[in-house]
């Protein structure tokens, strides 16, 4: 049975960038359902669309991407929120991790990546390779923060989970998991699943930023 394909609002200011998006998602069988100027128009679009994932620029008048991705989850916890930007080193991006935003993309990025992140982020993964979502964290969790974005009690979590999620928060993959734990893939795969249960996590971007925001790996560590 063939997965139904992702259903997809676009919100970025430039008319050209959306219908560039448009026409590579189109091409590669996504489903755009809509186009929003601002992020105050995508979270309008969300709450009548219910798309599966929005790609959302960073930058944007009126609301920016930031504050229509808190918007967007808080209303439809479910979505998964990608966002865009010129830049691989934003301190948005990483904001807009630590609220639930499932991973970035550069606005340059291949049809073929693109395509292939929607659905990546559609199947309940994070985007890309957990190193370049390590990267943006370690760049800004090594500064000052008022206030940690994530608040979770890690003490639901056994040593077994603790000690997967600190290998998370360094960027390690499934399979690099298992081979550091000798453990099978199946089994780090349930162990990966419980601890998003217990902490109420949406994704491995949003696991990274957590590990960092607690303490639990340094800037720096495991590299």
């Amino acid at each position: 049975m063939t997965a139904a394909a992702p259903r997809v609002v676009i919100a970025d200011d430039q008319a050209l960038v959306r219908t560039g998006f448009r026409m590579i998602l189109a091409s590669g069988g996504i489903d755009v359902v809509g186009e929003a100027a601002d992020g105050a128009e995508a979270v309008s679009m969300d709450r009548a669309l219910r798309p599966d994932v929005v790609l959302m620029d960073v930058r944007m008048p009126n609301v920016d991407g930031l504050e229509a991705t808190r918007r967007i989850l808080a209303q439809s916890p479910a979505c998964r929120v990608l966002m865009l930007t010129t830049f691989d080193l934003d301190r948005y991006v990483y904001a807009a991790l630590a609220v639930g935003a499932s991973g970035f993309l550069l606005k340059d990025v291949t049809p073929e990546h693109l395509v292939a992140a929607v659905r990546l982020v559609n199947t309940g993964d994070a985007l890309l390779a957990p190193s370049i979502t390590r990267r943006l964290v370690e760049r800004f969790a090594s500064g000052p923060v008022a206030a940690p974005a994530v608040h979770r009690d890690l003490t639901a979590l056994t040593p077994r989970e603790l000690e997967v999620l600190t290998l998370l928060g360094r960027g390690r993959s499934n399979a690099e998991l298992a081979t550091t734990l000798t453990l099978s893939e199946a089994t780090v795969k349930t162990h990966v699943a419980r601890i998003f249960a217990k902490l109420a996590l949406r994704d491995r971007a949003q696991a990274v930023v957590l590990a960092y925001e607690t303490g639990l790996v340094a800037p720096g560590d495991g590299v």
